[in-house]
């Protein structure tokens, strides 16, 4: 990367992005082991998954005053997850016909 820099088609500024993105790798190369995370199955996210665990968590949780448990995030990042994404009026109804079987089911002794 650092070799790079050498081209002449570089704008004046390219070289110093390439020698911090260089230094970045390098001081964290042991971190950086993606080939070992993929094969265990972990997940490696990009830039659009990242940016939409900002939006759902950060934006949505760390609000001023705000003091979450772990039990009471749990609880609710999933319903905003359905909010964002769309589905929240088919979560609705799915969750009202739920709650009617589990009171026709009750009703007849059988919950």
């Amino acid at each position: 990367m650092r070799r790079s820099v050498t081209l002449p088609k570089l704008t004046s500024q390219e070289p110093k992005a390439v020698d911090t993105c260089a230094r970045y790798l390098l001081n964290n190369a042991k971190y950086l082991k993606y080939d070992d995370y993929l094969k265990a199955g972990f997940p490696i996210a990009t830039g659009v998954i990242e940016g939409d665990c900002h939006h759902l968590i950060k934006d949505r949780m760390d609000i001023t005053g705000a003091r979450w448990t772990m039990r009471g995030a749990e609880s609710v990042l999933p319903l905003g997850s359905l909010y964002i994404s769309g589905d929240w009026d088919e979560y609705c109804q799915f969750h009202l016909q739920q709650e009617h079987k589990g009171k026709a089911l009750h009703k007849c002794g059988m919950n």
